[in-house]
């Protein structure tokens, strides 16, 4: 089995910084792509960064404010979010393409619980 576990959500003032965390764990043998999703209230769930051996995206609503990082050694993947406007208000969820031991070469896609991020005005 296996699990994404995110941290580092919470309640920041506008302007303020946050720092998520996805932890991937289980029988993994690879990780592929790597990155987060938010869902705000009553709208669809959106990309916001992605990364995949050297390369990252990013939504354009979030360029030059967040930063996506991982550590492979440690199955992880981080977003940086500085200088938050209450409109990055959502929940936030990790993804990643893995292929487990039991599969090896089967990339699935697995997703986190999500973690809530509220930014006040």
């Amino acid at each position: 089995q296996v699990q994404l576990v995110e941290s580092g959500g919470g309640l920041v003032e506008a302007g303020g910084s946050l720092r998520l965390s996805c932890v991937a764990t289980g029988s993994i043998f690879s990780i592929d792509a790597m990155g987060w999703y938010r869902q705000a209230p009553g709208k669809q769930r959106e990309l916001v960064a992605r990364i995949s051996g050297a390369f990252t995206n990013y939504a354009d609503s979030v360029k030059g404010r967040f930063a996506i990082s991982r550590d492979n050694a440690k199955n992880t993947v981080y977003l940086q979010m500085n200088s938050l406007k209450p409109e990055d208000t959502a929940v936030y969820y990790c993804n990643a393409a893995i292929s487990t031991v039991q599969y090896m070469g089967v990339l699935n896609i697995y997703w986190g619980q999500g973690t809530q991020v509220t930014v006040s005005s």
